[in-house]
């Protein structure tokens, strides 16, 4: 059955970034899922498009982090380990941290209301419960902060260390009570390049950028104790099956 959808062939995108994008947005949210062996000619199906824009999309993504192409065993959509998010962490931590403190000087006042009706939405989402409209509410604060530094390079750089971890934003952000501390830690945020303190804003978005962490840390740890655990009931149903066989 596919899973993805056929590429529409109007986009003024090359077709190999049209083809990436896609894969790319099927790995973020699960559709590919981690460990999964990613097969061109199904995929190239799936699409609608030769395999020649699927392979480029490939290596591409492999940069970015998303697959890992092992040597006569095939691609695979990328797993993320512990050591996998403290180095994604300690790198965005630091970059995070300098655009908040450029934004603190660089912004505009259209920019502020653009973080603070932000803020507002937020907080309305979080009330709805609509975690798909919190998330994207979400990203959408840290894309207007990220531009606020005026910054091409560091906006690019930022993007693609918060791309390799978007898969787990939803599991990341249902954790009980994170939703009401991020938003905190957004206001405290966007207090600081209100006043135009380079220093405080550094310190709020460091602090938000370690508390998310440990977030998606325990997120990570409770998942694969779900996994694990649904895979012992699975061998038990089996042992089960085999006893009741010998019998």
């Amino acid at each position: 059955m596919a899973r993805l959808s056929p590429i529409r062939l109007d986009s003024y995108q090359p077709l190999r970034e049209v083809v990436c994008e896609s894969l790319r947005n099927a790995i973020s949210k699960g559709v590919l899922k981690p460990g999964e062996r990613l097969m061109e000619i199904q995929l190239a199906e799936e699409l609608g498009v030769s395999r020649t824009p699927v392979r480029e999309a490939i290596r591409k993504l492999e940069l970015e982090g998303y697959v890992v192409m092992l040597p006569r065993r095939g691609t695979y959509v990328s797993s993320l380990t512990i050591r996998d998010v403290n180095e994604v962490f300690e790198i965005r931590t630091s970059l995070e941290s300098l655009a908040a403190a450029l934004a603190s000087e660089r912004i505009t006042d259209e920019e502020m209301d653009n973080l603070q009706r932000f803020l507002v939405q937020f907080a309305n989402d979080i009330k709805s419960g609509d975690m798909e409209h919190i998330v994207d509410t979400d990203m959408k604060f840290h894309d207007a902060l990220y531009q606020a530094s005026r910054n091409n390079r560091l906006v690019g750089i930022i993007s693609n260390l918060r791309d390799q971890l978007t898969r787990f934003r939803t599991t990341s952000m249902s954790y009980p009570d994170r939703l009401k501390a991020s938003l905190n830690e957004h206001r405290s945020l966007v207090e600081a390049i209100a006043q135009g303190d380079a220093e405080a804003a550094k310190a709020a978005a460091e602090f938000h950028m370690e508390q998310s962490e440990k977030t998606l840390l325990k997120a990570m740890e409770k998942l694969q104790g779900k996994e694990m655990a649904a895979e012992e009931k699975v061998r038990d149903a089996a042992d089960s099956d085999d006893t009741a066989d010998e019998a």
